[in-house]
């Protein structure tokens, strides 16, 4: 057995042309890895690790950004206006990236990772104890800036203003599809971070209320609190609320006044007026009278566009939950139906309900006075506020009702459906919606979403936008 071993003939080298090498480490993919990993590592310990520290110093260093964005203290606002070259690049950063060929730039997703990695430790690395209005506004910065980096404008995932995206670069990603939960923690992160803020001390301080800026989490707080202030702190969240109130309701202003509107009446003779002059058909008509010899068009008859609508008077019912649960819903429905009521020819009525409902329709036309009236909070009872809508039907077949809840009734889920029910036969147009928020988020009750889907009218998609699509689709 030992000859036959030492028989065997030796074992060649190795050939370095046909032996399979190990790969050589990438330097940017261990760059980015110390980046992700001090980002992981801040998040959930906020005591410093010095070897990622110093590392991650290095990295950015090399790329010669600024220091500033290992800073947490550091607001992604303080390092633009210093930067203001950066601007541009955390415009559209988590936008999908376009496939060059399939040729990755790996310097180029270092340089991503260590602008990423500011945008969310300031973001979701919010702390603890008490918040000064300051902070909340830095948060409120920093959090827009992470919008941005998606794609969308500041304050549109968070419930707040809604509308088209930022002006970064390449088309806004399909939110919805891509980060379907960022909206929301966004506005719980707010909504937390304004909990803790010590805020009737705050308003009482006009210059601390002037730091403030207004979110839907910042107003739910201000309407659950509007009783238990009074003089300059009452005052102070007036203003806030009038002010987010502007903004959302010139947004949505903007968004009815883009929708589709009614066919053109032909029955109604157009407006001889210059801006309905229909040239080309003008010039078309009377060709024949063109002059070879004088070059010159002789017009016997103008010829004007029609632009009358046809439209009826339309009953316009909105009523909505304002439980707990449903707050963004309340302030945005709030504002629609505002929005609506200013139309010709809607008569708009306003009803909010917990476990009791409130006829709101002599303020439809001020969001603001509107939402001073409610009482935010409660459980639901949805028959109390049928009770109350349906005597406002008068012309069923003229009459939309939209009804906007999770429908998690106190066990009395079925009278309210057989109400519901009833409105619809009618010949009502009837709209269910889970809620109304810009980050199109919504929760309803299964077994009112199946009783739905089989009436004919399942639940609209939580979506402002589509909302106001419906609605003036069916009153033009």
């Amino acid at each position: 057995m030992t000859e036959h071993i030492t028989d065997l003939p030796e074992p060649s080298a190795p050939d370095p042309a046909t032996s399979p090498r190990t790969p050589e480490p990438d330097p940017h993919e261990n760059r980015r890895q110390v980046l992700y990993w001090r980002l992981l590592a801040r998040l959930f310990d906020p005591e410093e690790q010095p070897a990622l520290e110093s590392a991650s110093l290095a990295v950015v260093e090399d790329l010669r950004l600024p220091s500033a964005l290992l800073d947490p203290q550091a607001s992604v606002d303080s390092v633009v206006q210093r930067h203001p070259e950066l601007a541009d690049e955390f415009d559209g950063l988590m936008t999908p990236a376009p496939d060059d060929e399939g040729v990755r730039d790996r310097a180029a997703e270092v340089r991503r990772a260590a602008l990423m990695s500011k945008v969310l430790l300031n973001v979701f690395a919010s702390g603890s104890g008490t918040v000064t209005a300051g902070q909340l506004a830095r948060w409120q910065s920093d959090a827009g800036w992470l919008e941005r980096a998606l794609g969308c404008a500041p304050g549109e995932l968070r419930g707040g203003r809604t509308g088209g995206g930022a002006s970064g670069h390449g088309a806004q990603p399909d939110i919805a599809r891509l980060i379907p939960t960022i909206g929301p923690e966004l506005g719980a992160l707010e909504a937390d971070l304004v909990r803790r803020m010590h805020l009737r001390e705050v308003l009482a301080d006009p210059v601390l209320a002037a730091q403030l800026t207004p979110s839907m989490s910042l107003i739910e707080q201000l309407l659950r609190d509007k009783s238990n202030l009074s003089g300059v702190a009452l005052a102070n969240a007036k203003a806030l609320i009038r002010r987010f109130v502007d903004e959302v309701a010139e947004v949505l202003r903007t968004q009815v006044a883009k929708s589709t509107v009614g066919a053109v009446d032909r029955s109604v003779p157009p407006k001889r007026v210059f801006r309905n002059l229909d040239l080309d058909r003008t010039i078309w008509k009377n060709l024949t009278n063109w002059s070879p010899e004088e070059e010159r068009l002789y017009v016997d008859r103008l010829y004007y566009r029609h632009t009358a609508r046809k439209t009826t008077p339309q009953r316009l019912i909105v009523v909505v939950d304002q439980s707990g649960s449903m707050v963004d819903s309340m302030v945005n429905c709030t504002i629609l139906a505002s929005v609506f009521a200013g139309l010709p020819k809607v008569d708009v009525h306003l009803i909010a309900y917990d476990t009791q409902a409130l006829d709101l329709t002599p303020w439809v036309h001020d969001p603001f006075e509107t939402l001073l009236r409610t009482k935010l909070g409660g459980g639901n009872d949805g028959p109390v506020a049928m009770a109350m809508a349906r005597p406002k039907i008068t012309d069923p077949q003229d009459t939309v009702m939209v009804w906007i809840s999770d429908f998690y009734e106190f066990g009395r889920s079925q009278p309210l459906f057989e109400g519901i029910e009833a409105v619809h036969r009618s010949g009502v147009k009837f709209i269910p919606v889970g809620s109304v928020t810009s980050s199109g988020r919504q929760e309803v009750n299964p077994w009112f979403r199946e009783r739905f889907k089989a009436l004919g009218t399942p639940v609209l998609s939580g979506h402002i936008s589509k909302l106001v699509h419906e609605l003036k689709t069916f009153l033009a």
